[in-house]
């Protein structure tokens, strides 16, 4: 079950140190190897018992936040949905944050340590503010002027978040890591290990996400925000407690120094070395010392992004170590580093077409929630669906469409192109955002339908922030939030793919952050696109179209907008996906020579 490397039983704890980067930094000799214990899938228990409970935790206090600070601290739609995107895009920029200081200074376990804590006490903190009376405003009736949150009520919500922001930024980029540490790398059943520690992750955090947004949310919504938002600090205290129980036969490997220096090194030497003509014969006039490192892949020049190449020129002035590197790497970098940078520099404006696509996406936890409140869900006589339960039909549609994919439409088309990957990372993000667009169409015309049938036919009532309820079910929303979990199931899951593939191995941490920060930045942009939305149209007796009462605005316009900035991003991506160049592609091989 667990792979190891010859060790005592007292080399529980033996911690990885001194790869073979440290070579290409300037090491003089290899550094002395440490016996490593792999126990593999022993510490997978603990592991896959804490995301678990963590995902738990986190989803089911963060999935019902927008009912939570419009029913009970009793704030505004529309400056609900703003705090909450910018909530969220925090909590999602935080991870590359986290992922500097556990590469640089803290390592993974400490940081999930730490992140771990941080999140439980921000879970507290969130549940006091409804369990004490005096940590919100009065409870108001339909009809009755609500209070309003006084600063210091405002001030332990903002606390709560912010604790929640600190164990994100953590947990995010090192969770999957972490697990993946716990396996040996050089052998062949830790190889299968690895991949099938990547299927049980996302099994986890799909069970997680529909366990909260269902029975937590169910909760909160029908029977207790107190009890609703114990629920989730009890999950992330246990989960606390599978993650210590195996400490000691974690394997935790040392912080090795941030990659992000290597790349100021790069822009600092050739911003130095500007002046300098380009070489003729980049393959013989540049600095490219033997390659060492067992752990990173040889990157050869390529013609892109030529002026970086300034760099690996060596002058006159430039030092070598009796061991063929440089005595600084701030004034003479080589090929390896150069290459890795313009790796990063390729793959950013595809990147940026993930922020606008998240526009779209992150909707389904803003205006889709708002929007079902103000519809029937009702399901039969006696049930109703919560409202922010509504996120599950995406993540039925990603569910059910992933096997489908990866079982049947894959095989086939592998038969039929007789390619490994008969339809590439870009095309698959392509026909992501392709599909949130459709998404987004749908949703103008659900909400058509939604508000004309409220202002033209009998309503069932008015819900808590005083819009009339309209007699439409709320299950005609369930096609736009199908197409945005397909989107979903296309796009960002091939995002991280292609991060995991075209980063250089080294920066695979920083890898797994950025699509996090994709959605934070998404999330930015929908606030601010709110904002802007909110006041313009608002302006001088005009109707709003994000007004209070949906019945009254013109949600549906707003939707059209998110669609027609999803058409300009989708030729955006053409445009960059044609530009791009896969790393130790043919072509790029080809075009180097």
């Amino acid at each position: 079950m667990g792979e190891e490397m010859k060790g005592t039983p007292e080399e529980t704890e033996l911690m990885v140190v001194d790869k073979m980067e440290k070579m290409e930094k300037g090491s003089d000799s290899p550094p002395p190897s440490s016996p490593v214990k792999f126990y593999g899938w022993k510490a997978m228990p603990y592991i896959i018992g804490n995301e678990t409970f963590e995902k738990l935790g986190t989803l089911g206090t963060s999935s019902n936040l927008l009912v939570y600070l419009t029913s009970v601290f009793h704030i505004k739609s529309v400056d609900a949905a703003t705090l909450l995107n910018a909530f969220n895009g925090t909590t999602s920029f935080a991870p590359i944050i986290g992922a500097f200081l556990s590469d640089a200074y803290l390592g993974r376990y400490a940081t999930l340590a730490v992140s771990s804590i941080s999140s439980l006490l921000g879970m507290l903190i969130l549940t006091l503010t409804s369990v004490i009376s005096g940590l919100h405003p009065h409870e108001c009736k339909v009809g009755e002027t609500c209070e309003k949150a006084s600063p210091g009520q405002m001030a332990m919500l903002f606390a709560s978040f912010a604790f929640l922001v600190v164990g994100a930024g953590g947990i995010r980029p090192c969770s999957m890591p972490f697990g993946a540490d716990q396996f040996d790398p050089n052998s062949e059943s830790g190889k299968r290990g690895i991949n099938s520690f990547f299927n049980w992750y996302y099994f986890s955090f799909t069970f997680a996400m529909m366990i909260s947004a269902t029975v937590i949310i169910y909760v909160q919504s029908e029977v207790s925000w107190s009890i609703g938002l114990a629920l989730p600090a009890i999950l992330m205290f246990v989960a606390c407690v599978f993650y210590f129980l195996g400490s000691k036969i974690y394997v935790k490997v040392l912080p090795e120094g941030s990659p992000f220096t290597s790349i100021v090194e790069v822009f600092v030497a050739a911003f130095n070395k500007r002046s300098l003509k380009q070489p003729k014969d980049p393959n013989q006039d540049l600095f490219d010392p033997p390659h060492q490192s067992s752990l990173v892949t040889k990157l050869y020049h390529t013609e892109q992004f030529r002026f970086l190449d300034k760099a690996a020129i060596v002058t006159s002035s430039d030092e070598i170590k009796p061991n063929g590197y440089p005595v600084s790497a701030w004034k003479l970098c080589s090929v390896q580093q150069v290459e890795e940078v313009k790796c990063l520099m390729r793959i950013i404006p595809v990147w940026s077409t993930g922020v606008i696509y998240y526009l779209a996406v992150v909707q389904q936890s803003t205006y889709v929630i708002l929007a079902s409140l103000q519809s029937d869900r009702h399901l039969g006589p006696h049930f109703e669906i919560p409202a922010a339960s509504f996120t599950v039909f995406a993540m039925l549609a990603q569910t059910i469409w992933i096997p489908i994919y990866d079982r049947l439409l894959v095989p086939k088309l592998r038969k039929m192109t007789g390619k490994d990957e008969p339809i590439s990372l870009l095309q698959r993000m392509g026909i992501g955002i392709f599909l949130s667009m459709i998404a987004m169409v749908v949703s103008a015309l659900v909400e058509v339908k939604r508000r004309n049938t409220a202002n033209n036919h009998p309503t069932l009532g008015v819900n808590p922030m005083g819009g009339a309820i309209s007699s439409m079910s709320s299950l005609w929303m369930v096609p736009q939030l199908a197409l945005l979990g397909l989107s979903e199931a296309f796009n960002l899951i091939s995002q991280i793919e292609f991060y995991y593939k075209e980063f250089p191995e080294h920066m695979r941490s920083v890898a797994g952050a950025l699509a996090f920060l994709n959605l934070a930045f998404g999330n930015y942009l929908s606030g601010f696109l709110v904002t802007i939305v909110h006041k313009t149209t608002g302006a001088e007796g005009r109707k709003n179209w994000l007004s209070q009462d949906l019945n009254k605005g013109r949600l549906d316009l707003f939707y059209w907008v998110i669609a027609g900035i999803g058409a300009f991003n989708m030729i955006y991506f053409i445009v960059c996906a044609r530009w791009y160049r896969f790393k130790g592609s043919r072509q790029m091989v080809k075009e180097s020579n």
